[in-house]
């Protein structure tokens, strides 16, 4: 992974000034779509890219995440940086911005002028990155507007790390309403599943607001929706691993009885062992139980 600073380099070496803008934001920077029609920056169904265009959003974004100059905050997916802007404006310390593609780097160096020495842009994969390597001392939070194509599988590795308490104070994420709702499920409703049970277990999860299509650019087909989600600080203890397997097999046949899906654990003896009824589903389930069942494997 590379870093990105100041305002990008032709190739011939030579910075090159920045081009007359039509307007300027509040920030003292040209408007999103400006920015966005100036770099070409068409979004990419490939990278899950859906451009958060109106400003008030962002701000509100960044002040539920409570960032503060002390705070270092680890950003993923900022395309032309509507969030990243909106993060250093409400007074972020720092910025750790994630961006696979490359088109968005000199639009992000643009911030990077206008904020020196607070915004570092890493052009890179965060499915590949050391999210623990990148926390510097002091609170890290992690503030996203998260590709939908990677939202889930990011925060299951948020969730799952192997050391508790996180590198992370918190995280304040926008996915899919459908994503939101699981992360936030309770038990014996609809959208109970594995995700609410490990964020369950671990954290604390709100939905904090939605937000309409129509903040997009292109507009996405479906609602979505901001979550705050803050550690607990001594979960029930169990082993990560085994509390992923359990919930893996038992929601992977959920209309079956847990005496079934969970067979290839063990199933009746792993229930008995765990004091829970084999003909309940999984749905049924509270996250003790599940923590309960991952103990007894």
């Amino acid at each position: 992974m590379q870093k990105s600073a100041g305002r990008p380099a032709t190739r011939n070496g030579s910075v090159p000034s920045a081009p007359v803008s039509r307007g300027v934001s509040p920030d003292g920077l040209p408007p999103l779509r400006e920015v966005i029609e100036r770099y070409g920056l068409r979004a990419r169904k490939s990278l899950g890219q859906n451009f958060l265009l109106d400003l008030n959003l962002t701000g509100k974004i960044a002040r539920v995440a409570g960032a503060n100059a002390a705070d270092t905050i680890i950003e993923v997916g900022p395309g032309p940086g509507g969030l990243t802007r909106a993060l250093l404006a409400e007074g972020s310390g720092r910025v750790v911005a994630i961006e696979r593609d490359e088109r968005c780097l000199p639009a992000l160096a643009e911030i990077g002028v206008q904020y020196p020495g607070r915004l570092d842009v890493i052009a890179g994969d965060a499915l590949k990155t050391n999210f623990v390597g990148l926390a510097a001392e002091g609170n890290v939070r992690i503030v996203a507007n998260l590709p939908y194509n990677i939202g889930t599988e990011l925060l299951v590795r948020w969730l799952t790390v192997v050391s508790w308490p996180p590198f992370y104070s918190s995280m304040t994420l926008m996915f899919q309403r459908e994503v939101a709702e699981r992360i936030v499920a309770r038990p014996a409703t609809p959208s109970y599943g594995r995700l609410g049970v490990l964020a369950g277990w671990r954290t604390e999860a709100r939905i904090v607001f939605d937000v309409p299509p129509q903040a997009f650019s292109p507009p996405p087909k479906v609602t979505s929706s901001v979550v705050h989600i803050v550690p607990r600080a001594v979960p029930l203890d169990t082993d990560v691993k085994k509390l992923g397997r359990v919930t893996e097999a038992a929601f992977g046949q959920r209309r079956k009885m847990l005496r079934q899906s969970l067979k290839g654990l063990g199933g009746e003896t792993l229930l008995d062992r765990a004091g829970i009824d084999g003909t309940r589903r999984a749905e049924t389930l509270s996250v003790e139980e599940f923590v309960r069942l991952a103990n007894a494997a």
